[in-house]
């Protein structure tokens, strides 16, 4: 499986975040909260990343949702099938170095039992 990380890949629609809110399980960590839909065998596996203002200026948080994407992505192949994934940043994320975000999202995402096991 390649690597890549299209945009067909991301959620972008406000109705599908909502979605993944009223329908998903939610897990919170100090740098980021992880919510998790999972679907039917109709549902494509996607990724959405939200990194408000809180977060800091437009500098931090387009750094801090490259990070995220960057680890989501090298993790993809891991992540099970057939499930929606959104990604909050919190404040603390942009002081945070990438190997804390990495072994938070892995400790988050293995909390909320979307990882299979070693791919």
């Amino acid at each position: 499986m390649r690597l890549r990380f299209p945009k067909s890949s991301r959620l972008s629609r406000v109705s599908e975040f909502l979605r993944l809110r009223r329908e998903g399980v939610s897990v919170h960590g100090k740098f980021m909260i992880l919510s998790v839909l999972r679907g039917g065998t109709d549902m494509e596996t996607r990724f959405g990343f939200v990194t408000s203002r809180r977060v800091g200026g437009a500098v931090e948080r387009n750094r801090t949702r490259r990070r995220l994407r960057e680890i989501v992505r090298a993790d993809r192949p891991r992540i099970a099938a057939n499930c929606w994934v959104v990604l909050v940043a919190r404040q603390q994320a942009t002081r945070a170095d990438f190997d804390q975000l990495r072994s938070e999202w892995r400790a988050l995402a293995q909390r909320s039992g979307m990882l299979n096991s070693e791919a």
